[in-house]
């Protein structure tokens, strides 16, 4: 016989895969946010908290983790077969790794955040965005530069034109950001009409 608090941990487990599954099109912002509109309203309470364009926070997603609440980072292989270490700490929607997790927590006085929550990666990105413009002085709307800071990290970002891969992933990022960005001037007025609906 199951137990009742089986039963409650099944319940809330489904519950947890069926919300954070991955949107069917990732590269529309306007789908995304109608298939899961709460994620609009954690977007937006970001861009409200700490100033940085909706997005730009997608566009961070969709390149980290292309929006998988489970990515990590594929393993190593020693001799080209066997499966070793990951190379990092990375993990869920934002790819944050623990170090830099742990000092976010700490900043923001949110210790139940968790990396696969969408709702704590999109407010994760806002505070790093607004720590890399007080400390590197870029603007919150430049999307190649903000996330050449978040590829390298803030005392590496220095050295980001020796890392060719770095430019390359800040420049998808950057057209990615400009993407959604034209998408959502179509949707943002449904939206934003929408914003007394709670599910």
């Amino acid at each position: 016989m199951i137990h009742f608090k089986n039963i409650i941990i099944i319940i809330i487990f489904f519950m947890m895969t069926s919300c954070s599954s991955i949107p069917k099109n990732t590269q529309n912002s306007c789908d995304i946010f109608e298939e899961r509109y709460l994620w609009y309203k954690y977007s937006k309470a970001t861009y409200e908290k700490w100033g940085v364009p909706i997005h730009i926070q997608l566009a961070f997603i969709k390149k980290e983790s292309d929006f998988n609440w489970l990515a990590k980072p594929p393993r190593k292989k020693l001799f080209k077969i066997i499966p070793f270490k990951r190379p990092s700490s990375s993990f869920g929607y934002s790819q944050a790794v623990k170090g830099t997790w742990e000092q976010y927590k700490k900043e923001t006085d949110n210790q139940l955040a968790t990396r696969a929550r969408f709702k704590d990666s999109v407010d994760f990105i806002g505070w790093y965005v607004n720590k890399t413009t007080k400390i590197l002085k870029i603007s919150k709307k430049d999307a190649y530069r903000q996330y050449l800071a978040y590829y390298k990290g803030w005392g590496d970002y220095k050295n980001y034109s020796k890392d060719k891969k770095a430019i390359i992933y800040a420049r998808s990022v950057r057209e990615m950001s400009d993407k959604y960005r034209k998408q959502l001037t179509l949707c943002k007025k449904n939206l934003d009409k929408n914003k007394y609906i709670i599910f």
